[in-house]
């Protein structure tokens, strides 16, 4: 299926997202902040990113803009605990806006939404 980079600098948080969505049938890249998951952009070419916000070294919405401007393509599921930054400019490029929490069904179907969009919009092309 889809390669998919989780960044989230929770050790839990990540290793039960990585079971979750390995479950969906996608190979999963994990990165523990923002810095990594540029590097991971750049380094795995993911096919989705899913990216946490309030992480040590780079803020995520940072690291979104990095990573966008490697790929511009990239789709993003912004998951955060924090629902404010909705309002903020940069995640708006992002696919989706998904506040965390313990029952991952949204986070689920987001992934499941925004890949199949990825392949609509490229069976058109």
């Amino acid at each position: 299926m889809a390669k998919i980079l989780i960044v989230e600098d929770e050790e839990a948080q990540r290793l039960l997202y990585e079971t979750e969505i390995s479950e969906m049938g996608h190979d999963v890249v994990l990165a523990a902040d923002g810095e990594a998951a540029v590097q991971k952009v750049r380094n795995e070419k993911p096919d989705l990113l899913i990216l946490d916000l309030m992480m040590p070294k780079v803020h995520g919405l940072d690291a979104l803009r990095k990573a966008l401007s490697l790929n511009p393509n990239l789709p993003v599921i912004i998951h955060t605990a924090y629902s404010h930054f909705k309002d903020n400019h940069l995640s708006w490029a992002a696919e989706a806006y998904v506040v965390k929490s313990s029952d991952l069904t949204e986070l689920r179907n987001a992934i499941k939404r925004t890949l199949a969009g990825q392949v609509t919009s490229q069976s058109i092309r």
